[in-house]
């Protein structure tokens, strides 16, 4: 019985190393993964920064949202830091007339989506609202 016990042992160490080996495995991988979010995201303000121009740049890093003015229209509308029921449309006054709601149909982190906002509206402001979706704005001031 006692000639056992060191085998037992032996067995009952292996199996607390492997499990413990394969926990610390998946920390590691969910830590990977999460840097790559973090990544990701940071990769996509840095690119949308580089597309703004210094006013916007200005008015993003003062207010997490910047304008820009339709193609077609020439109305002026505000992109606000997000990815979906971001877009408010402005009167000469600055208020919020409408809200707008278009995105890439594929997943994207915010930068990327108010990039594609912000191109869509300069140069191709009617294909964009035509497939947007209004909305009212729900509050007045910005």
């Amino acid at each position: 019985m006692f000639e056992s016990l060191p085998h037992m042992a032996n067995l009952q160490l292996r199996w607390l190393l492997t499990s413990a080996s394969r926990g610390a495995q998946a920390i590691w991988d969910w830590y990977r993964e999460l840097g790559r979010e973090n990544d990701t995201e940071a990769r996509g303000l840095r690119l949308l920064r580089e597309w703004l121009s210094p006013a916007q740049l200005a008015q993003y890093d003062a207010h997490r949202y910047f304008d820009v003015i339709g193609c077609h229209s020439g109305k002026r509308y505000r992109i606000r830091h997000g990815t979906a029921t971001n877009i408010h449309e402005l009167d000469d006054a600055g208020d919020p007339t409408a809200g707008w709601c278009f995105v890439p149909r594929d997943y994207l982190v915010a930068g990327d989506v108010m990039l594609a906002q912000k191109i869509a509206l300069e140069t191709n402001e009617r294909g964009a609202l035509t497939v947007a979706r209004n909305f009212a704005p729900r509050w007045s001031a910005l």
